[in-house]
C-alpha cells in the first residue's frame, strides 16, 4: 500500500520531458536561492536597513510587474521552449556579471540593484512561458496536477538547501562564490532543455495586436469568476503577508544576534516547512478540493507568523520558522494548480501573466510597505500584525471562493 502511495505521489515522473525538466530545475533553483540569499545579506550588511531590503526586492520584482502581461502574450505567440532557452541563458549571464562585480571588490548598492532589475525583466518573460510549459511536458493529463505540485516541491527543496548552503558559503568564501555557483547551476537546466523532445511548434494562425490579446485575456478573467478570485487572493497575500521575508535578516542579525549562517538556517527552516507542505499537496487524492488546502495553509501561515514574532531565542524559533514555511508557499502552489487546470488551453500564457502580475506587482510594493513599517514599529510587531491579517484574509476569501456562483452561460471555447 505504501509503495502504491509513493508511486502515486511521484506519478508525473512517468513523463520523460518532465523528468528532465525537474532534474535540471532542481539544480538551478538551488543556485537561484543561494544568489537571492546572498544579495539580501549583502544589502543588509551594507545598510543595516529593513527598508533597503524591501527596496532590493522592489528593484528585482517591479520590472516583472511592468512587463509580465507582454510576457504572457509572447508565451502564447511563440515557442515556450525557445523562450525558456533564451531566458535561462540570460539569467546565467546576469549571475556571472553579479559575481564579477562582487569579486572585484568595487561593488556599490546601485550596481547590485541594477542587476536585480535586469533579472526582473528576464523573469517577466520566463515565468509566463515556464509555468504553462509543464502542460507540454506531461503526456498523460491525469498527471498534470501532480506535476505542478512536484514542481512546487522542487522549488521548496531548493528553498531549503539553497539558503543553508548560501549561509555557509557566505561565511567561508563570500557572496561572490554564491553568485558563481548560481551561474554554473544554469548549465543543468539548459542541458535538460536541450535533451527534451517536443512536437514542432505551430504558431497561431492569426496574430492580433498585443493590446487586443491583452484585452481578450482580461475579458476571459471577467468571465471566469473562480480564477479571478484566486488571482485577487494571491495579490492580497503578496502585498500584505508574503513580504514577511524582508524581516528575516533583521531577526537573524539583530533579534537573534547571529550571522550569515543564522540567516541561512532560518531561511532553510522555512524552506523545509514549504517542502513538507508541497509534498502533502502532491499526495492529495485526485479530485481533492485544493481550495481547502489553500485556505488552510493561509491560516497555518498566520499562526506561524504570530508565534515566530514572539520568540527571541534562535533555537526555539526554528520550529516556528518551519510552520511559516508550511503555510507560505502552499497557497501559491495550490492556486497555480487550480488555475492551470481550469484555464482554457489557448489562454494559459495570458492567465499566468496576470498571476505573475499579481505576484510581481504586489510583492515589491508589499516589500517596501512592510520594510518601512518595520523600521518604525519593529520587526516583531510588524510580523505579529501580518499573522492576524493572514487569518482574516483566509476567512474573507473562504466566503468568496465558496459563494454560490451565478450560472454562467459563456462558451469559453469560442474565445480565440
Amino acid at each position: 500500500m505504501r509503495k502504491e502511495q509513493a508511486a502515486d505521489t511521484f506519478r508525473a515522473f512517468r513523463n520523460r520531458n518532465y523528468t528532465l525538466f525537474f532534474a535540471g530545475q532542481s539544480v538551478s533553483q538551488i543556485g537561484t536561492w543561494m544568489q537571492r540569499t546572498a544579495v539580501i545579506w549583502v544589502i543588509y550588511s551594507l545598510t543595516h536597513s529593513a527598508a533597503m531590503i524591501g527596496f532590493t526586492v522592489f528593484a528585482q520584482q517591479f520590472p516583472s510587474f511592468l512587463l509580465s502581461l507582454a510576457g504572457g502574450v509572447v508565451a502564447d505567440r511563440y515557442s515556450r521552449y525557445r523562450i525558456l532557452l533564451i531566458t535561462q541563458t540570460a539569467s546565467m549571464l546576469q549571475a556571472v556579471l553579479l559575481a564579477v562585480l562582487v569579486l572585484s571588490g568595487h561593488h556599490v548598492i546601485w550596481e547590485i540593484l541594477s542587476l536585480s532589475a535586469i533579472l526582473g525583466v528576464i523573469n517577466a518573460f520566463d515565468v509566463p512561458a515556464r509555468q504553462p510549459m509543464v502542460h507540454e511536458m506531461v503526456d498523460n493529463k491525469e498527471d498534470l496536477a501532480n506535476a505542478i505540485s512536484l514542481n512546487s516541491a522542487m522549488v521548496n527543496l531548493a528553498r531549503l538547501v539553497g539558503p543553508a548552503l548560501s549561509g555557509i558559503v557566505l561565511q567561508q568564501f563570500g557572496a561572490g562564490i554564491c553568485f558563481i555557483i548560481n551561474a554554473l547551476s544554469f548549465l543543468a537546466v539548459i542541458t535538460s532543455l536541450l535533451l527534451m523532445h517536443f512536437a514542432p511548434f505551430s504558431p497561431p494562425a492569426i496574430k492580433k495586436k498585443i493590446t487586443a490579446e491583452l484585452a481578450e485575456g482580461l475579458r476571459y478573467l471577467k468571465q471566469t469568476r473562480s480564477i479571478t478570485i484566486l488571482i485577487f487572493l494571491l495579490a492580497c497575500l503578496s502585498l500584505l503577508i508574503l513580504p514577511y521575508d524582508t524581516m528575516i535578516p533583521v531577526f537573524a542579525k539583530t533579534i537573534f544576534e547571529g550571522n550569515a549562517a543564522t540567516y541561512g538556517y532560518l531561511t532553510g527552516a522555512i524552506g523545509l516547512g514549504a517542502l513538507g507542505g508541497t509534498f502533502f499537496l502532491a499526495s492529495a487524492k485526485r479530485g481533492a478540493d485544493l481550495r481547502k488546502f489553500l485556505l488552510g495553509s493561509i491560516v497555518v501561515l498566520g499562526i506561524g507568523l504570530i508565534l515566530f514574532s514572539r520568540i527571541a531565542y534562535f533555537p526555539v524559533a526554528l520550529p516556528f520558522a518551519i510552520i511559516i514555511g508550511i503555510g507560505s508557499i502552499t497557497p501559491m502552489a495550490a492556486s497555480i494548480t487550480v488555475i492551470q487546470t481550469e484555464a482554457a488551453i489557448h489562454m494559459r500564457g495570458r492567465v499566468m501573466s496576470y498571476v505573475a502580475m499579481a505576484y510581481f506587482g504586489m510583492m515589491p510594493m508589499g516589500s517596501l510597505l512592510i520594510g518601512s513599517i518595520s523600521q518604525k514599529i519593529g520587526a516583531q510587531l510588524t510580523m505579529f500584525c501580518q499573522g492576524i491579517l493572514a487569518i482574516l484574509i483566509a476567512l474573507l476569501f473562504g466566503k468568496l471562493l465558496y459563494k454560490k456562483p451565478i450560472k454562467e452561460t459563456t462558451d469559453y471555447s469560442s474565445i480565440n
